[in-house]
Formats: C-alpha cells, structure tokens, sequence
C-alpha cells in the first residue's frame, strides 16, 4: 500500500490529508448532532410541563442551565409569553435561524472536499501524462518500464481522488439529511411551546 502511496506522486499527500479531515469532520459532526438531539428531547420535555402550568421562572431557569441551541429558542420564547401567538412566534423562527446556523459548521467544508479530491486526483492524472510524453518525446517511443511510471502516477491519483470523493459525498449527504432531521425536530418542539405561550 505504502508503495502505491509513492507511486502516486506528491498529491496523493494532499489527497490523504482530505481523506483523514473529512473523516475527522464525519464523526465530529455525527456525534454533534447525535448529543443535541438527546438534548433538545431531554429540555423539551423538561421545559413544557412547567410552560403548561403556568410556572416560566421555572421553565426558564431550566433554559438557562443549559447549553443547547434549543434552550435559546425556548428562552427567547418564554421572554415573549403574553403575546399574540404570531408575535411569540415570529420571535422564535428569527432566534432559531440564528441557533440553526452553527449546527451547519462544517458542511461547507465536506462539500468542498467532495469536489476538490477528485480533481486533484484528474491533475494527477494529467501530470502523470505529461511526465510520459516527456519520456516519449526525450527517449523516442520509449519502453514500457520507462513510461510505466508516469502512467501509473495517472491512474493511481485518480483512483485515490475518486476513492475519497465517493464516500465524502455520501457522508455529506448523511449528515445533511440528519440536520435536516434534527431542525424539524426543532421546529416541531418550539411550535408546541409558542402554541403554549402564544395568545
């Protein structure tokens, strides 16, 4: 394997280091979004039954030892209880749209990797050509053990950018599809609590 690895030439290290980054931001992000929403279930239910009775001091001292995106929602929420229901909930879709955009750290990124990998691995392949026409060009028709190399830097890169594009695009499809999840759950939850509030 080490030995494909330098057949490759020198992007095959820019490709790993994509590999090992979109991997490390798969498992950053799969456990992100794993732990808030254990969180926001845990708050919601927490923080209705005491919005339910009446008792907000208690329902939002219980936002404020937390730390989750849903607490802020919850508490911006709770600030605005007493008012038109269409108020109350105008305020929350504003604060959940701010707490909704950090939960998107990091896609971006995965995306970009997704793209980039294999064209690196396509320059690869066009430097590895260029490196065996120039043997063509310098040593005539040339043999296969001289232009071998130059080929085989072509068509490793490019396997390699490919191998790593494939699955980052799945995984960024994944994680995209469990955010979305996750802020309808959002939603779901901080509709219940301004119909609550909300008069």
């Amino acid at each position: 394997m080490w030995e494909m690895f330098q057949k490759g030439g020198y992007l095959m290290y820019p490709i790993a280091f994509c590999s090992v980054l979109a991997l490390g931001i798969f498992l950053e992000r799969l456990w992100t979004y794993t732990r808030v929403r254990r969180e926001v279930r845990d708050l919601a239910h927490r923080v209705e039954p005491l919005a339910a009775k009446g008792r907000l001091d208690e329902a939002t001292a219980v936002c404020h030892q937390s730390d989750t995106p849903m607490a802020n929602i919850f508490l911006s929420a709770l600030r605005a209880a007493g008012r038109a229901r269409e108020q109350v909930k105008a305020v929350v879709e504003e604060t959940g749209r701010r707490e909704a955009a950090p939960l998107q750290r990091f896609l971006p990124l995965l995306a970009t990797i997704a793209t980039i990998a294999p064209l690196m691995g396509l320059l690869g392949t066009v430097l590895g050509m260029i490196r065996a026409f120039n043997v063509i060009a310098t040593q005539g028709m040339g043999t296969p053990a001289t232009l071998g190399g130059g080929i085989s830097e072509a068509l490793i890169t490019t396997a390699s950018g490919m191998t790593v594009a494939i699955p980052v695009i799945l995984a960024h499809r994944y994680l995209s599809g469990r955010l979305d999840h996750l802020a309808m759950e959002m939603e779901e939850y901080s509709l219940r609590l301004v119909d609550l509030l909300g008069e």
